[in-house]
C-alpha cells in the first residue's frame, strides 16, 4: 500500500515534460559544418568531394554554406597543405567560413614568445613545424632552439598563409544555430562571450545544459561519433587518429552528419 501511495504522489506531481525545441536554418538553405582538421589534408580533400556530392543530389536547395570549426594545424602532418587549401578554396556551389581555433592562437603564440609557449609543440606543433620544414627535437629542446625555431617558422609561414590565419572570426550564426570552434560560457549573453571561452572551453560548456538561445555547434572536445544534444552539436571526430573527418549536415530543422 506505502508503495501504491508513493507512485499515485509521484505522477500527481511529476513536473510537465516540454516538448523538444525544433531549430532551423532558412528556408532552402543547406549547411555543412566541419570538425577538426589537424593537419589531414587528405581528409579534408575526401570530406568535401562527399559533401559536393550530398549537395548534387538535393534539388530543393538554393543556396548551400560550409562551415569550418577551427583547428586545421597540429597533430596530422599535412597543416601547410591544409591552409593551402582554405586560403584558396573557391567552391562554385557554396559559400565558405573559417573560424578560429586554439591551435591557430597557440602557434601564433609560439610565434610571438617561443619560450613561454613551448607547450604548444608538444599539443601537436612539432609536425606543423615539419610541415612547413622546419626542425627541432622534442627531447632537445631550449631557449635558443625554440627561438631559432620561432624564427625560421615564422619566415617559412607564406603572407596568404598569415592574412588568413589572423583574420578567422571567432563564431557565425546561420539561422538558428551558431557556430564556434570550442562552445560558450553557460548563463552569459552571446554578445558577452570571452574569447578564451570560445576558443578553450570545455566541460563547462559540453556538461552544461543551458539553453543558449541557439543550437551551438562545435568542434574542440573530440567525441567517438558525431554527438546531437538538445543544445549542442559535437562534431571533432579526432580526424589526425581515426582518420574519420566529421561535418554536420543541416537543412530545415533536420541533422545529419558525413564521415569520411
Amino acid at each position: 500500500m506505502y508503495l501504491f501511495i508513493m507512485r499515485l504522489l509521484k505522477q500527481l506531481f511529476k513536473k510537465e515534460k516540454l516538448p523538444a525545441r525544433s531549430y532551423y536554418v532558412p528556408e532552402g538553405e543547406l549547411v555543412y559544418a566541419i570538425g577538426d582538421v589537424h593537419g589531414r589534408f587528405d581528409l579534408l580533400e575526401q570530406l568535401i568531394g562527399m559533401m559536393e556530392s550530398d549537395w548534387q543530389s538535393r534539388s530543393d536547395i538554393s543556396k548551400c554554406h560550409v562551415v569550418f570549426l577551427g583547428d586545421y594545424v597540429d597533430r596530422g602532418f599535412q597543416s601547410k597543405e591544409v591552409i593551402e587549401c582554405l586560403v584558396s578554396i573557391d567552391l562554385d556551389w557554396a559559400t565558405v567560413v573559417c573560424l578560429q581555433g586554439n591551435h591557430e592562437a597557440m602557434m601564433f603564440d609560439f610565434i610571438k614568445n617561443p619560450s613561454e609557449n613551448e607547450g604548444w609543440l608538444h599539443f601537436g606543433g612539432l609536425a606543423t613545424l615539419a610541415s612547413y620544414g622546419v626542425r627541432i627535437r622534442e627531447n632537445e629542446i631550449g631557449d635558443r632552439d625554440l627561438v631559432r625555431a620561432a624564427s625560421e617558422f615564422d619566415d617559412a609561414l607564406p603572407e596568404s598563409h598569415k592574412s588568413f590565419i589572423k583574420s578567422l572570426p571567432l563564431q557565425h550564426q546561420i539561422g538558428d544555430y551558431l557556430f564556434v570552434h570550442a562552445g560558450l560560457r553557460p548563463e552569459v549573453a552571446l554578445t558577452e562571450q570571452d574569447t578564451a571561452d570560445m576558443l578553450f572551453i570545455r566541460h563547462e560548456f559540453t556538461e552544461s545544459d543551458y539553453d543558449f538561445g541557439v543550437k551551438v555547434v562545435h568542434g574542440h572536445t573530440g567525441v567517438q561519433n558525431p554527438t546531437l544534444k538538445h543544445n549542442r552539436i559535437a562534431v571533432d571526430t579526432t580526424a589526425y587518429a581515426t582518420g574519420r573527418l566529421t561535418a554536420a549536415v543541416l537543412v530545415d530543422d533536420k541533422v545529419d552528419f558525413l564521415t569520411t
